[in-house]
């Protein structure tokens, strides 16, 4: 199925979906698309937050889609992505920040596709236990939601979001379920410090992050936070000396990673790292 970039855009198109790929610009969409597997973005393309590293439009959303879930299951299926990552933009404008969406979307991907993964990455929904529980009791594969950035730059860089309450999320999500990867990813080259790194990794650590991605920040336009540094291949490597010394189950750590890129060989080196014994269906 390499190389079908064309079936992809078309798959993609049909379905009426949104996916970061596209909406975030992402560097790595023509080589994913080409090996036909796409990350879905829910809830529409017009999110409620600013936040001055990320290319989706901040725009009043249209309430949600109620065959969405239907259209992107369907799409997956067509894919035949085995490892589905869902993804969406923060409503803060709905009672439940899109959680009950998010839900019947899982649920649509794992009965068209029994034996695909799924891996789902939200806003931080507040850090409000009973919506991170509607979530996890769809019973996504793993749990993934994005610290961004170190704790000194997340005000300047991201709108509304938080760096402890990120942490929270993912504490939370241990707490429901014990037995549920969790995963986040950090973006590097905002004029953060390697200490600040460094002391990212431990935190994420701390709040029990089975798996975490670093990638070098690029800028999306001239209104967007302006990159600090490229960082060598080299201090990539050495990030990932660092995280993987920490217990990180499994770590990605290379300019071009995104959170989703490479996701279900991620989520693969992290079940073998733990001997396999995560359950499949948390």
């Amino acid at each position: 199925m390499g190389g079908d970039l064309p079936g992809t855009t078309r798959i993609v198109g049909r379905s009426k979906v949104a996916t970061v790929c596209q909406q975030a610009r992402c560097p790595n969409r023509v080589e994913c698309w080409s090996k036909r597997t796409a990350t879905f973005m829910i809830l529409g393309d017009r999110c409620t937050r600013r936040c001055r590293f990320c290319a989706v439009t901040t725009a009043r959303p249209e309430p949600p889609d109620a065959d969405e879930p239907q259209r992107l299951a369907g799409a997956a299926a067509e894919l035949g992505i085995r490892h589905v990552v869902i993804t969406a933009v923060a409503r803060d404008d709905l009672p439940d920040e899109g959680a009950g969406h998010f839900a019947a979307c899982v649920r649509e991907v794992r009965a068209l596709l029994p034996g695909s993964t799924i891996e789902v990455l939200p806003a931080d929904l507040h850090a409000k236990p009973e919506l991170i529980a509607t979530l996890c009791q769809a019973e996504p594969d793993i749990y993934n939601h994005n610290i961004e950035t170190v704790e000194r730059l997340t005000p300047a860089v991201r709108s509304q979001g938080k760096y402890r309450r990120s942490l929270d999320v993912l504490r939370i999500v241990k707490e429901l379920r014990p037995d549920m990867p969790t995963k986040s990813g950090l973006m590097v080259g905002l004029g953060e410090t390697r200490e600040e790194i460094h002391r990212t990794l431990a935190d994420l650590r701390e709040a029990q992050c089975d798996i975490v991605t670093v990638g070098q920040y690029l800028q999306p336009s001239a209104e967007h936070a302006p990159v600090a540094r490229f960082l060598p291949p080299d201090e990539f490597d050495e990030i990932a000396g660092w995280a993987r010394r920490m217990g990180f189950a499994a770590v990605a750590s290379a300019p071009f990673v995104r959170s989703s890129y490479h996701a279900a060989e991620v989520f693969e080196r992290a079940l073998q790292r733990s001997g396999g014994t995560t359950k499949k269906h948390c």
